[in-house]
């Protein structure tokens, strides 16, 4: 953005009040993420998970998406997990059942429907998976000190901190929606950008620290650094890529004058789907180490032997998980594009306004040809997205640190990502509050 793109967020007052808005919620994301879950051992409790979490991957990998608040027990402890399960089930929903479907192409009202029943189906799945959280933490304290911290709660005490948990879910998903509706940029991406960035200095800051007492891996640390800047360059690259279809629009004539005849393009972007494929692959990813973590200490044995198998296979540095990982994203990126692009209705479109692409009919040709460009613009980004997802674990296997997960190329997609998308919608705000003085 240049500097009249600046002294114009400055002036004018409706760009300013998002601004502030996004500014207001960063800091209440800040605040609620300090606020504990109320237990018996709160201050034993966070001191255990904080050296778990240094000392897992997995859950430090976790950790980082929810800005610190799981190592903490905070009251935003899920993020906003609940909610992006939600969105995965009604996504897949609208592609089974018809009626969902036929909502989902009723333009905003349809749209506003949706997220009315994803705000529904959201409310039940944070209590569940609340409850699960609790018991995972016993399961952990239990199988790391032999000393349950979470106590023996009574049902009060039970139904406190399970409502306690899903409130600060509901309630951060209202500030994900709050930023969407008033702010500046997608509310659930800022808001997951918002829990990355917040662990990333005491991050860096342990490295650093770790260097300092072991500078046998200051190499390592160095080639993660330089991956890391050859990532944002690469991502930049495939966020911003994309194949320009031309169209043309026929010469019309009305009343002995013509108009018409213009020759434009249609953008086809290479991850049409944005950082939502990563969200929703990591979503799916974390639910066997979750269940296997859930179950460790069960009584049955073959119970307790299946959840310490699913443990291990889906442990950041296994294999299965890293092509379960890769996979995921890929199938993902396919999945999320074919829901939001829509050739048949561009096709419809464009025969509607007379538009047309040079020898292509117009019609269902023209829908069949941008499905084929569509899935094969969409194998590189989605490939691309793949190899960046991965990328941490090779550089794991490579120097041997398990840093390279937590601060990987997932956190730098999604940062650069939001980040992208955020500038460009402010330059289009900024535009039109120059354009409206006119």
């Amino acid at each position: 953005m240049n500097k009249e793109a600046w002294r114009q967020l400055y002036k004018n007052t409706s760009l300013r009040k998002r601004m502030l808005v996004v500014l207001v919620v960063m800091v209440a994301y800040s605040l609620l993420s300090q606020i504990p879950v109320p237990v018996a051992e709160g201050a034993k409790l966070q001191s255990f998970l904080t050296k778990i979490f240094e000392s897992n991957s997995i859950l430090g990998f976790v950790n980082l998406f929810s800005g610190g608040a799981l190592s903490r027990f905070s009251v935003l402890l899920m993020g906003l997990g609940p909610y992006i399960n939600a969105s995965i089930i009604i996504q897949l929903l609208t592609q089974v059942i018809p009626k969902l479907g036929a909502l989902s192409k009723e333009g905003e009202a349809g749209r506003n429907k949706i997220n009315y029943y994803t705000r529904l189906l959201t409310l039940p799945l944070a209590i569940v998976q609340a409850i699960a959280m609790v018991v995972l933490v016993k399961n952990l304290s239990m199988q790391s000190l032999g000393l349950d911290l979470i106590g023996n709660p009574t049902l009060f005490q039970w139904a406190l901190m399970v409502s306690t948990i899903t409130a600060g879910s509901m309630l951060l998903m209202w500030l994900g929606e709050l930023i969407t509706e008033k702010g500046v940029g997608n509310g659930i991406s800022m808001i997951i950008l918002f829990g990355i960035v917040a662990t990333m200095p005491s991050t860096l800051a342990s490295q650093f620290a770790l260097t300092q007492s072991d500078p046998t891996k200051l190499t390592g640390m160095v080639f993660i650094a330089l991956a890391a800047i050859a990532s944002v360059v690469f991502i930049v690259y495939l966020n911003e890529g994309q194949r320009n279809i031309p169209v043309s629009y026929a010469r019309r004539l009305s009343n002995a004058s013509s108009y018409g005849g213009v020759d434009t393009h249609l953008p086809l972007r290479v991850i049409t789907a944005g950082v939502i494929p990563i969200i929703f692959a990591l979503a799916f990813l974390s639910i066997p180490t979750f269940v296997g973590q859930l179950f460790t200490n069960a009584q049955t044995q073959w119970v307790a032997s299946f959840a310490q198998k699913l443990t291990t296979l889906f442990s950041p540095s296994s294999l299965v998980y890293g092509i379960t990982y890769f996979v995921l994203v890929v199938a993902f990126t396919y999945f999320y594009t074919a829901i939001i692009f829509k050739p048949d209705e561009i096709a419809e479109n464009l025969q509607k306004q007379g538009g047309f692409i040079p020898g292509v009919r117009p019609g269902e040709e023209t829908s069949k040809y941008l499905k084929g460009i569509i899935n094969r613009i969409t194998f590189t980004g989605a490939l691309g997205l793949g190899i960046v997802a991965i990328l941490p674990f090779i550089m794991e296997t490579v120097f041997n640190t398990s840093q390279a997960i937590t601060i990987g190329g997932t956190s730098l997609l999604i940062i650069v990502a939001v980040i992208i998308e955020t500038v460009k919608q402010l330059r289009s705000m900024v535009l039109m509050a120059t354009y409206e003085k006119y």
